[in-house]
């Protein structure tokens, strides 16, 4: 059987590269100190209370931090400008959830037009409680039940099959989510989006992105943020997934539609007395963002390749992927794999399935990746599988 060289040199090198780990073996985590280690958990730093009070203080200690009324002005009227500049739209709102955002706004680009098409895997349609239909009267239409998206000829049919009902109807909004967290963390293919956007444009109908992971996703596709929002009338995206915010989210978009929206957000009990922590701590990560993300992609990027031509390993990453990876290790202790690589001051999930032929693990990309040499981490790796 013929191996790739890279493959080759990768493997022959994996005894070199855990010697070399073994002398950064750290001894177990200190729960007072957490900044060198590396985590695959989340798609943040999955900082801790402490790690939160202390980034807190430091960042109330610089000069320019500002309250906010109910969640508008101060620092959030600053992460909003920011935001909205960074998506290339005319405004943005701070949410405190993005289910709410999400909710909020197929409601304004629905209008009167009460139905709303969306992918069956959505977030929108699954994990929102049925927000959408019991609080604002909307009919949630999902497309494609088994598949990533849903196609151009999808739309064209329910909107043709709506209009020839007894009862004619109308669809209001196309929500779309990218990248698709039970679609695996993939992105929807931006041409796909593109097709189906610049029809729906042309009859009339209101478009939202879900892009709660859409700035790490950017790293992926080399796609700006701008120039994926600029398909959508509005965007979501998230603030605590991987810019570190307690919670909250943005929605950006144009004026008309955006511009009053805090009453509608008040009306829903998402006016927030203060929100200055969640917009502190975002705008504290936005900063350079999307160059560091880049940079721990490479780093996991190598790593895969390491883990890819690991004997014991089988790494899915599969193209359109994103933020997280499968990994199933074979053999019969593969199961206590978290725990050597924990003597590395690496963490990783528990196995979700443990069988007799090995376990299989779930790794999240995040900006921890960077807190060490990359050499350093995959020989921690290395050794840890033996």
């Amino acid at each position: 059987m013929l191996i790739e060289r890279r493959q080759l040199l990768l493997a022959t090198a994996f005894p070199t590269i855990a010697s070399a780990a073994s002398a950064q073996t750290t001894g177990p985590v200190s729960a007072e100190n957490r900044d060198h280690i590396v985590q695959f958990h989340s798609e943040g730093l999955g900082l801790r209370p402490k790690e939160y009070g202390r980034l807190l203080l430091s960042i109330a200690e610089k000069p320019g931090i500002k309250f906010d009324d109910y969640s508008r002005g101060g620092v959030v009227a600053e992460l909003e400008e920011r935001m909205a500049k960074l998506l290339g739209k005319e405004t943005a709102v701070f949410m405190p959830t993005g289910t709410l955002a999400n909710h909020l706004a197929v409601r304004v680009l629905a209008g009167n037009r009460r139905r709303v098409l969306l992918q069956y895997e959505s977030h929108l349609y699954n994990d929102s409680g049925d927000c959408a239909q019991q609080l604002s009267g909307l009919t949630l239409v999902p497309l494609a039940p088994t598949g990533l998206m849903f196609s151009l000829d999808d739309v064209v049919s329910e909107i043709e099959r709506v209009k020839g009902g007894r009862v004619p109807g109308e669809i209001g909004a196309i929500s779309i989510e990218s990248p698709v967290r039970r679609g695996g963390h993939r992105v929807v293919d931006f041409s796909d989006m593109q097709t189906i956007c610049d029809y729906a444009r042309n009859q009339g109908i209101g478009l939202h992105l879900d892009g709660a992971r859409l700035l790490p996703a950017c790293a992926f596709t080399g796609i700006a943020p701008a120039t994926y929002a600029a398909l959508f009338g509005t965007v979501m995206v998230s603030l605590w997934k991987y810019l570190n915010a307690p919670s909250g989210a943005i929605l950006a978009g144009p004026r008309r539609l955006l511009d009053n929206l805090y009453h509608v957000r008040r009306m829903f009990g998402g006016g927030m007395h203060n929100a200055w922590p969640d917009a502190a701590v975002a705008l504290h990560y936005l900063d350079g963002f999307v160059d560091r993300y880049e940079r721990a992609v490479a780093v996991a990027t190598e790593l895969f390749r390491m883990l890819a031509a690991h004997p014991r390993c089988r790494l899915n990453h599969p193209p359109g992927a994103t933020v997280s990876a499968d990994l199933k290790v074979l053999g019969a202790n593969a199961g206590s794999l978290p725990g050597r690589l924990r003597n590395h001051a690496i963490e990783i999930p528990g196995a979700r399935v443990t069988t007799a032929e090995g376990a299989d693990f779930a790794l999240v990309i995040n900006e921890s990746l960077l807190r060490r040499p990359a050499v350093e981490i995959i020989g921690a790796f290395a050794q840890a599988l033996g």
